[in-house]
Formats: C-alpha cells, structure tokens, sequence
C-alpha cells in the first residue's frame, strides 16, 4: 500500500501535466510549459486527494454523505485546490522561467482555464462516485470488460456477517440498525482496501470480500484483513459504545479454490462467482458460530497460503462435515501470537 502510494505521487504530477497540454492544445492558450506546470500543480493535489493521500479524514467524511451534498463537497474542494494549485504554479513559473511580469500576474487564471479545470473535476467527481457505489474493483473490471466473457480463477473468499444485529434491530429498530451496520462496513472498508481485496457485495448483515489469488497470499493478506479490522473496533471500543450502546461482534469464514467469474446482467451489470468455493465459504460461516470461532479458516486455505508469517499462528479445529461436500473439510482458527 505505501509502495503504491510513493508511486501514485510521482504518476499524479504527470496525469496532471498531460491535462494541461490538452488545455493547450484545445484552446490555443499559454505556452505548453506553462500549462503543463499548472496542470501538475492543478491536477496533483487532486489525484492525491481521491487516493486518499490529502486530506483522507475530509475525504472519508464526505463520501458518507449523499450524493447532492457530496458533490457539492467534492467541486468546493477541488476549486480551492484548483486556486491554491494556479497560484502556486503561477509563482514558479514567474521566478523560475520568468513568467508574466509578476508572480502576482503569473496567478492570475482565466475564466476558459477555471472552468476547463472545474469541468475535469466535475467528470472526476462523476466517475468516482459511481466507483464508490459499485466498488472500485467491479467497476474496473466493468469498464475494461475483463469479465465480459465468463472465465475460471482462482480467489480467496471471506463471509464477515455481523453478530446480533438481529436483536439489536429488535431493540432499536431497524433504522437505528441499518445506521449500525453502516458504519461497521465503512470500518471494514479500509482494512479491505489495505490488504487489496474488494468488498463484493453487501447481503443483508454480512459483507462478501474477494482477493485475487495472488494478492491474497502476500503476506496473508487475506487474513490480516480480519484480523486490522478487529484491531480496529476494538480500538474505537469507547464510540462504538457511545453511539450505539455495544460493540460490534462478527463471525468471518476464509476459503479458497477455483469459480467461475462472469459479468452478468443487461440493465444492471453485475460481477458474480460461480462454484463450490462460494457454497463452501457460507457453510464455514455458518459453522463458525456452532464452534464459537470468530475467525474460520479451511485447510485449503492455509495449504495455499503456505507457511504463514511469524507474528500470526493457527489453531487446528478438527476435520467437519460440510452440507454440500462429498469429503468433510478440515478448519482452523488464526490469530496474532
């Protein structure tokens, strides 16, 4: 994730560039250096900000709200980027190519260059909420239609269902249980982002997780997810308690093996996953809470993950029958020693 970001810092200042020699180009304005100079400094900070580089608590904070006010968030934001970016282009280019006459004048932006910036920012905003409400991974996958024709893969699967969220609708109601819930995915968001997984989709009170072979296994990846999101609630303990009266419990089952992966749907596209390995993981949840486990792992699983790393240790639950399964399937549980 740090690699990723230290290179997403260097690709930024240049996608920015290449925004502003298209406003060159486009509108036959400035000279190519200076509009290449404003579109890195305009376009940087921008860029930065969706990959949660800038300014990440304001970010998170606002892609909560509803899509009105989070647009109308995200443009105020990115036009005081867009000044503060053109006035700090303006100064270099004045005293280091000796631009304008003045830096004071070398700031100035025109009404074509303002509106360019603020109409490439209003597509950005545009594109990033629909990723936000689709999931950045099917959104890409949707985009470069990767699951256009259905294909076979290996991946990692996790089940997180939220404990007692039945009894708390019960107490509360089931306004005050969907604002609970909310806000337990929302926390789950980031562990998931962190260990390259992607939340899938939402049923009811569990949330579906899926890694790419590869990015699961790093680093058990797939495992640390569960286990930083724990570490989470349980370091937010005193404001869960606070606004909801309980802290949040839940079951998570780990399996892997070979689906099918296919885009499906006409008006509303979808990513789904076809196989055994599905099933398997809903049963593992399910017996989960029969072997009080909060954390169940297959066999399978910690076979492809290998020797797992020295800070983590597993635990041998025995050998269970699986609804569905002609071979019962050995389980364990994993936590940090």
């Amino acid at each position: 994730m740090r690699y990723q970001r230290l290179r997403f810092c260097f690709v930024a200042p240049l996608l920015g560039a290449l925004a502003g020699l298209l406003y060159a180009f486009v509108f036959a304005a400035d000279t190519l250096t200076a509009s290449a100079l404003r579109g890195a400094f305009i376009g940087a900070p921008i860029l930065l900000y969706e990959r949660g580089v800038l300014a990440p608590r304001w970010r998170n904070r606002i892609r909560q709200a509803a899509t009105p006010l989070f647009a109308a968030a995200t443009l105020a934001t990115y036009a005081v980027m867009i000044v503060v970016g053109n006035a700090m282009a303006g100064t270099v280019l004045n005293r280091v190519f000796g631009h304008m006459r003045s830096a004071r004048e070398a700031m100035i932006m025109s009404e074509t260059g303002f509106a360019y910036a603020l109409g490439v920012s209003a597509v950005i905003v545009f594109v990033f909420r629909v990723r936000d409400l689709i999931g950045p991974s099917v959104f890409t996958n949707l985009l470069i239609g990767r699951y256009h024709r259905p294909i076979s893969e290996e991946r990692i699967f996790l089940f997180l269902d939220v404990a007692g969220s039945t009894r708390f609708a019960d107490r509360h109601g089931d306004l005050a249980a969907q604002a609970y819930l909310g806000q337990i995915f929302n926390a789950l968001a980031l562990p998931v982002r962190r260990s390259g997984g992607s939340i899938d989709d939402y049923i009811g009170d569990m949330a579906l997780v899926t890694w790419t072979l590869t990015r699961g296994r790093r680093d058990a990846a797939c495992l640390r997810c569960v286990l930083d999101f724990a570490a989470t609630i349980a370091a937010e303990a005193e404001a869960w308690q606070a606004r909801f009266g309980q802290v949040p419990e839940f079951r998570a089952a780990l399996h892997c093996g070979s689906v099918v992966t296919a885009e499906i749907g006409f008006e509303r596209h979808k990513i789904a996953y076809f196989g055994d390995v599905v099933n398997t993981t809903a049963r593992l949840e399910a017996l989960s809470k029969s072997l009080g486990a909060d954390l169940l792992v297959s066999a399978d699983l910690l076979a492809c993950l290998g020797p797992l790393p020295d800070d983590l240790v597993a635990e041998d639950l025995g050998t269970h029958a699986i609804r569905g399964r002609d071979e019962p399937l050995a389980v364990a549980t994993v936590r940090q020693r």
